[in-house]
């Protein structure tokens, strides 16, 4: 009987669990310029660095320059 019990428990804590198994998330919008232009000023912010032209605030990855909101 004990083993019928646990078997029983077993069986439903496998079964009760969530059904998802894969989120799929759609990639941000990001703006990546590769370079950046002569014009630029390095600003620092909460002791981060940003690169300033345009109006906008960007910030130095691998790949580029990513657009950043502050």
């Amino acid at each position: 009987m004990r083993r019928f019990v646990i078997l029983i428990s077993m069986f439903f804590l496998f079964n009760l669990s969530s059904c998802a198994t894969h989120v799929a998330t759609e990639p941000a919008q990001v703006t990546i310029v590769k370079k950046a232009p002569r014009n630029h000023k390095i600003v620092t912010v909460k002791g981060k660095r940003y690169y300033f032209w345009n109006g906008k605030h960007y910030k130095k990855t691998r790949r580029g320059f990513v657009l950043v909101n502050i």
